[in-house]
């Protein structure tokens, strides 16, 4: 019991209480709030406000696993499947991933898997192409109208696709990469920081490289997760091992912490246009608090890979619904019927199952 009381468990137990709690008073008071012509009934809308906040916790626990922050299945999920309008899910999606950033930091750092000189050294490039990232999707929503609506789902819908084809094929991505020597900007700025492994019972001190380059590519990735609004992890991890040399698990803990850290910075252009809805993304934010915190905790004690293939399914069925839904707003299809989204769901989640049962007969 005397676990329960202590950190990080008290905070986890708390936030939860305190949903349970803010969501039954919502219930209670429900019946007795006057709807107003055309509105929603106001059991309908703390229906809609649960579902959120339980889909949120989902996808948190999940990107935080995998080190690719909410905002990668958010943003195209409602964007796919939801009239939602482009630019509220986009700042949402930023919200999103901040907050699953933000609580999985505090874990990570106290465990002392994530490399804070490290982070702050690439923030200092994600936060500020983030911010120009979405500026930029400000100024295309005000100009482009109903057809700028189709061309960034139909440009998110293919990068998704892209994620999708990367993951399955794996990259060069290896979990403890073999770095013969450091860099300079690595040893005049002391980069390096070792941990403690539990899988392997030791410190592991390991090296780092190419930090100019890895310092250039997060540019590039800060540009694009502003303008979709849709975090950064899905790049900054496999960028962090292939090109520094990162172990897996760190790469994944630096990515939730510059989340956390460039997303506070990234999500003003959206807050300045009047693009976040607090009744909409107050669920949002509330189910990261919880599935952030838990998944970090996860992070630290078990690897990452099984749920990679669960990723790639959502992001598979994630491109389906955005490509389609932009040619159907283009009207070059009608938009698919219901019949066939659960189809392509389920091809893609049998796809899931058999590769998550190889992977245990594997690692067996």
């Amino acid at each position: 019991m005397s676990k329960w009381l202590k950190s990080p468990w008290l905070e986890l137990n708390i936030m939860i209480a305190l949903a349970v709690l803010s969501y039954g008073v919502l219930a209670v008071a429900a019946p007795f709030v006057p709807v107003p012509e055309g509105g929603m009934p106001g059991g309908v809308l703390v229906g809609w406000l649960v579902g959120f906040f339980i889909a949120s916790t989902i996808i948190a626990i999940l990107a935080t696993i995998g080190g690719i922050g909410g905002g990668v299945l958010f943003t195209p999920l409602v964007m796919a499947f939801t009239p939602v309008d482009s630019v509220i899910a986009r700042g949402t999606g930023l919200i999103v991933a901040m907050f699953s950033g933000l609580m999985a930091t505090g874990p990570v750092m106290r465990s002392g898997l994530a490399n804070l000189k490290m982070c702050i050294f690439l923030c200092m490039a994600f936060a500020v192409a983030a911010f120009s990232g979405a500026q930029g999707a400000v100024i295309v929503a005000a100009h482009l109208g109903d057809f700028g609506e189709g061309l960034v789902r139909m440009m998110l819908g293919l990068l998704i696709g892209g994620l999708v084809v990367y993951f399955i094929m794996g990259g060069k991505k290896v979990e403890w990469p073999d770095v013969k020597k450091s860099d300079k900007i690595t040893e005049a700025l002391n980069l390096r920081q070792p941990f403690y492994e539990p899988s392997l019972k030791k410190v592991v001190d390991y090296g780092l490289t190419n930090m100019g380059w890895l310092f250039a590519a997060i540019l590039i990735v800060g540009l694009v997760s502003g303008f979709f609004g849709m975090g950064a992890g899905w790049a900054m991890v496999p960028f962090q091992n292939v090109v520094a040399g990162t172990p897996m698990k760190v790469a994944a803990a630096n990515s939730v912490v510059l989340l956390g850290m460039g997303d506070c910075v990234a999500v003003w252009p959206y807050f300045i246009m009047g693009a976040l809805i607090p009744m909409f993304a107050a669920p949002w934010l509330a189910g990261q608090v919880v599935g952030g915190l838990f998944g970090a905790l996860v992070l630290v004690q078990i690897k990452a890979g099984f749920v990679r293939w669960l990723l790639i399914g959502l992001m598979g069925f994630s491109c389906w619904g955005l490509i389609t839904r932009a040619l159907s707003m283009w009207e070059v299809i009608q938009p698919p019927p219901h019949w066939l989204n659960f189809t392509v769901l389920g091809v893609l989640m049998l796809f899931v199952i058999v590769n998550v049962a190889r992977e245990l007969k594997r690692k067996d």
